[in-house]
C-alpha cells in the first residue's frame, strides 16, 4: 500500500510540474506581448528567477547549517545540468534560434560570470568570502537592471512602428497564470524528487547516487520543465533565456548570497567540477560565435546532452 502512495505521489509531482510548466509559457508568453518585452528577456529574468526558487532554498538552507559543501555542489551540478542536460535536450528536440543579442551579450556574460566563479573558487584559500558574495550580488542588480534597461531602449529606438500585438487573456490573469505555474513547479519537483528518492531507497540505490542524480537534477527540473514546453509551443527564445538567465542568478545571486549569510569552503569542489562547468558555458559560446551562428543544431545539442551525461556517469563512477 504505501509503494501504491509513493508512485501515487510521484505522478502527481510529475502532473503538477507538467502543468506549472505550461502555465508559466502562456502567461508569461502574454505578459511580454502586452509590454513589449521580448520572451528572451522575460525567460532570462521572471521565469529564470522562479525557476531557479529551489536552488536558492536548498543552498541559503544549507549555508544557514554551516553545509558548504551542499550550497555550493548544487549551484555547480545545478549549472551543469542546466547547459549540458537541458538545453542540449532541448536543442536536440527542436533546434534553438540564436539572436544577434544573445550572440554579442548574453551567452559571453553567461561565460564571464561563470569565470568569474572559477577564478574565486581556486582562489588562495580556495573560500568564497562576504565580499565575493557582496561582489556577486552587485553584479547581480546590475545585470537584472540592465536587461530591462537595454529592452526599453531597443523598444524605444526602433525606426518602424510596430504594432503591438495584443495578449489573449487580462494582465491579472497572465500575472496569476505565471505565479500559479511557478508555484506547481516548485511543489511539483520536490514532491516528484522526494518520492523518486524513496522508490530508490526501495531499490535498494545507494544514497551517493541518489544524491548526484536525483536531488542534483531535481533542482533543475523547473528549468528541464519551461524548457521543454517552450520549445515544443514554438518559443526556443524563452528556453535559452532560462537556461541563461537560471545559470546567471544561481551564482550571483543564489552563491553571493549563500556567501555573504556565511563564507563557503570550495575545498571539495575538483578540476573535474571546475571543468565541465566552464566547458560546457564555452562550447555554448563557441557554438553561438565560431561554428553556426543562427542556431543551435541537434548535433550540438547532443554534444552538449553527451557532455553532461558522462559528467554525471563519472561522478558515480568515481
Amino acid at each position: 500500500m504505501e509503494t501504491i502512495v509513493i508512485v501515487f505521489l510521484l505522478l502527481l509531482g510529475l502532473g503538477l510540474v507538467t502543468f506549472g510548466a505550461d502555465g508559466v509559457i502562456n502567461g508569461a508568453s502574454d505578459i511580454a506581448k502586452r509590454f513589449g518585452v521580448s520572451e528572451f528577456v522575460i525567460g532570462l529574468t521572471i521565469v529564470a528567477l522562479g525557476t531557479s526558487a529551489p536552488e536558492m532554498v536548498v543552498s541559503f538552507l544549507s549555508a544557514f547549517q554551516g553545509n558548504s559543501d551542499i550550497s555550493v555542489g548544487n549551484i555547480i551540478g545545478s549549472n551543469i545540468f542546466n547547459t549540458a542536460i537541458i538545453l542540449g535536450l532541448t536543442a536536440v528536440l527542436s533546434p534553438i534560434a540564436i539572436t544577434q543579442r544573445n550572440r554579442i551579450y548574453d551567452i559571453p556574460v553567461n561565460v564571464l560570470v561563470t569565470l568569474l566563479l572559477v577564478v574565486f573558487g581556486l582562489s588562495e584559500g580556495k573560500n568564497l568570502t562576504v565580499l565575493d558574495g557582496v561582489i556577486f550580488l552587485s553584479i547581480f542588480v546590475v545585470y537584472f537592471i540592465w536587461n530591462f534597461k537595454r529592452e526599453h531602449d531597443e523598444r524605444k529606438n526602433e525606426t518602424e512602428d510596430v504594432p503591438q500585438a495584443s495578449a489573449r487573456r487580462p494582465i491579472i490573469m497572465s500575472i496569476f497564470m505565471v505565479l500559479a505555474g511557478l508555484f506547481a513547479l516548485v511543489y511539483g519537483g520536490n514532491l516528484f524528487v522526494d518520492n523518486a528518492c524513496k522508490i530508490a531507497k526501495l531499490l535498494g540505490v545507494s544514497d551517493k547516487v541518489i544524491a548526484i542524480t536525483l536531488i542534483a537534477a531535481g533542482t533543475s527540473l523547473p528549468e528541464l520543465a519551461t524548457s521543454l514546453v517552450a520549445v515544443i509551443k514554438g518559443k526556443g527564445q524563452l528556453a535559452l533565456g532560462n537556461i541563461i538567465g537560471s545559470n546567471t542568478f544561481n551564482i550571483l545571486l543564489i552563491l553571493g548570497g549563500s556567501a555573504v549569510i556565511r563564507p563557503l569552503s570550495m575545498d571539495h569542489i575538483t578540476y573535474w567540477d571546475y571543468g565541465t562547468l566552464m566547458l560546457s558555458a564555452v562550447l555554448l559560446l563557441m557554438y553561438t560565435i565560431f561554428i553556426n551562428k543562427q542556431k543551435i543544431n541537434k548535433i550540438e545539442g547532443a554534444l552538449l546532452l553527451l557532455l553532461g551525461l558522462v559528467y554525471m556517469g563519472l561522478c558515480i563512477a568515481l
